[in-house]
């Protein structure tokens, strides 16, 4: 084994994962973990709760401290950016943020783990005050200080953790804003639109397609919808938001939108992400879907002994086995521990992907899995047929049942499962997890049917409303 330390570049999900796993694995091999910034290994995905409330303090989305990194024997040195990788030499040119010091350092593995960042699109959202992305700890602080009345905000709910208290402080002093206007209805704009209208704001969430939630169909679209708009949201779809508008004093004051101006004090953005892969610019790497960093079964890269993990890293569909960019918090963490493992010595693959997600929407819960869309499935080769059908979530006489929409599709020549989608009240979006499953064990519809999934009347009908689907998808195929 190369007696240079394992590089790892980015302290987050994969990041430490792989870090931690390899010092388990390999004690005598030196890690370093460089972190541009200075939170380390939170959760971006609780962002939207802390937002929301419904998490008392910011630093409970903490999941490992710098202290318990040092406690694994990782070399962790937040505030240094690297800024580019010598694979020929095996060297990471790195800049240290509080001396302004560049040196290099020598590798025999690297792992870039940088993820991804939120895209604006066409709009400025460092021009007007009131205008947001959330892609990180410091962002959730500026917002939910925004929000707050500048006179009861509660600097307690920060924790101790290494906020932006200079930005945290300038969105403390804005107005309450009473109305905002959310761009872009996926995940993050849904989560938040729950968030702010828990907050008391007026919201409005645009979509510029036809319906909300694009990866989860339109059967759960057609139900998400009008109960965001029960809940006091408006959903505004084939909305595109064409221009933020500002006052005279620099601060957000309506957004323009085909249906006119409408005005809103606040605004999320929230109309996707890209990957970080700036560091690896000029190099031989070669990048796949989303300009994400081709990696193959092992996480390696085109570059000899730099892997990639994460938001920054494509990884193989478990329905297509074409490579994908799905930038997912299990993803990330499962590619890191496994590359730490193939470090250290013991080869691990780091999986493949079926894009499965959950979401919640005030009472709905949604899940999605594979392939849903039938164009989709037809570019991947296969000849789709798709069901949809409502069950109840549990035995009609027993108190709590409500009903479950799940849709599924399966190939017509081999009628082996694609993808499905679900959306109900009562525990609808853990049972796409039985759906993942039959994915990754390339399962036919007709052996979904058969699956003996458990039924007792407080938990299943008989027929789990995913059997429920199987079996008429099975009657259609």
């Amino acid at each position: 084994m190369t007696s240079e330390p394992f590089v790892v570049v980015g302290g987050d999900a994969a990041g430490l994962s792989a870090a931690s796993k390899c010092r388990r694995e390999a004690p005598d091999r030196d890690v370093i973990v460089f972190e541009k910034g200075r939170w380390i290994s939170y959760a971006h995905c609780g962002q939207p709760y802390f937002i929301a409330g419904r998490v008392e303090q910011l630093t409970d989305l903490l999941s490992l401290s710098p202290e318990e990194a040092a406690e694994r024997g990782i070399d962790l040195r937040r505030g240094h950016e690297v800024l580019s990788v010598d694979p020929d030499d095996q060297l990471v040119r790195v800049q240290d943020a509080a001396s302004g010091r560049v040196f290099d350092q020598p590798y025999g593995d690297l792992l870039i783990g940088t993820g991804g960042r939120a895209t604006s699109g066409p709009f400025d959202v460092s021009g007007l005050d009131g205008v947001f992305t959330l892609h990180g700890l410091d962002d959730a602080a500026a917002i939910d200080a925004y929000i707050a009345d500048p006179d009861g905000y509660d600097r307690s709910r920060l924790g101790d953790g290494p906020v932006d208290a200079e930005r945290v402080e300038h969105n403390r002093t804005q107005p309450a804003p009473q109305t905002a206007a959310i761009v872009g209805a996926g995940y993050v704009g849904v989560e938040m639109a729950e968030a702010l209208a828990d907050r008391g704001l007026n919201v409005h969430l645009f979509q510029r397609s036809s319906h909300i939630l694009p990866p989860f169909g339109e059967s759960v679209a057609d139900r998400v919808e009008p109960h965001l708009e029960s809940k006091g949201v408006s959903v505004h779809t084939a909305a595109p938001v064409n221009r933020l508008i500002g006052d005279d004093d620099g601060r957000l004051r309506a957004v323009e939108t085909p249906l006119g101006d409408i005005d809103a004090e606040l605004a999320i953005v929230g109309v996707g992400i890209v990957p970080n892969t700036e560091l690896v610019q000029g190099t031989a790497i070669e990048y796949g879907p989303g300009g994400a960093i081709r990696t193959d079964e092992y996480g390696r890269t085109t570059l000899p002994n730099v892997f990639a993990a994460g938001d920054v890293a494509t990884a193989r569909h478990a329905v297509t086995g074409e490579d994908v960019w799905v930038p997912l918090g299990l993803t990330a963490n499962r590619a890191g521990r496994a590359i730490g493992a193939t470090v250290a010595g013991a080869p691990m693959p780091v999986g493949e992907v079926a894009g499965t997600a959950v979401l919640k929407a005030f009472d709905l819960e949604c899940g999605r899995c594979g392939i849903i869309d039938t164009e989709e499935a037809r570019a991947a080769g296969f000849d789709p047929v798709s069901v949809t059908i409502d069950a109840g979530s549990r035995s009609g006489y027993y108190p709590g049942n409500a009903k479950t929409t799940v849709t599924l599709v399966g190939d017509r020549e081999t009628e082996r499962l694609l993808g499905g989608s679900i959306v109900g009240a009562d525990r609808a979006a853990i049972r796409i997890d039985t759906v993942a499953t039959a994915l990754e064990a390339d399962l036919t519809v007709p052996e979904v049917e058969r699956l003996d999934l458990a039924y007792a009347p407080p938990f299943s009908p008989v027929w789990d409303p995913i059997l429920v689907a199987a079996k008429v998808l099975a009657g259609k195929l």
